[in-house]
């Protein structure tokens, strides 16, 4: 009973934590939002005792280092199909399908093993705006491209576009997420694009610099 008792004080105080960095980042996200999010950490958590799907491992420290630094970047992105390139556990592409279920997210990984949770996570959060591929991105083609593609931690921002080119749509975007200013990686941009804003971000409880690259078609 003791166990259970302090189980729940515990689930109360992440609920809490949660919702207090979500009205920081001043964003709307209802209580059903805040748990699945919850639901989703605790998924992960079991997962990664076998499948080692994050290097964060204490679910306090996940509220700041997964899920509130990913729906941070959601007031820049803009477009109704998003491709989350290198998305591994889901980040951050299943906190935005919760956040924003008027947008349809593809959540794609070439990683099996991360492929079976996303598809247990979105089974079990019931996220129908979200699709988990399992492909190399360079060899995949979607039917419908997408308005923006973003990546956490893919690659350099030169190599991102290298690989995704072909699924950008038309006057879309690609989104980089970086912590610190990546000045060199900006100036190896492809010729055929160009910077068009650096949005530079705080995470509530993560003391890091956080910045979202985005690049459009020159």
């Amino acid at each position: 009973m003791t166990t259970l008792v302090a189980d729940l004080s515990a689930q109360a105080e992440l609920g809490r934590r949660l919702e207090k960095g979500v009205a920081k980042l001043g964003l709307a996200l209802g209580r059903d939002g805040r748990n699945k999010l919850l639901q989703y950490l605790a998924l992960l958590q079991k997962w990664n005792q076998v499948y080692n799907l994050t290097a964060i491992r204490g679910v306090e420290k996940m509220i700041s280092g997964h899920l509130l630094d990913c729906l941070a970047v959601i007031p820049y992105v803009t477009g109704t199909r998003v491709l989350d390139v290198g998305t591994g556990a889901g980040f951050p592409g299943i906190p935005f399908a919760v956040a924003r279920p008027d947008v349809q997210v593809a959540l794609l990984d070439s990683n099996h093993k991360k492929s079976a949770f996303l598809r247990q996570a979105v089974a079990d959060l019931q996220l129908k705006n979200a699709a988990v591929i399992c492909e190399r991105v360079e060899v995949w083609h979607a039917g419908e491209k997408f308005d923006c593609i973003i990546s956490r931690a893919f690659a350099e921002i030169a190599e991102f576009i290298a690989l995704t080119r072909h699924l950008l749509a038309p006057g879309g975007v690609f989104a980089a997420m970086k912590g610190v200013y990546p000045f060199e990686e900006i100036e190896r941009l492809p010729p055929d694009f160009r910077l068009r804003q650096v949005h530079a971000f705080a995470v509530p409880g993560l003391e890091a610099e956080r910045h979202l690259i985005l690049i459009e078609r020159a």
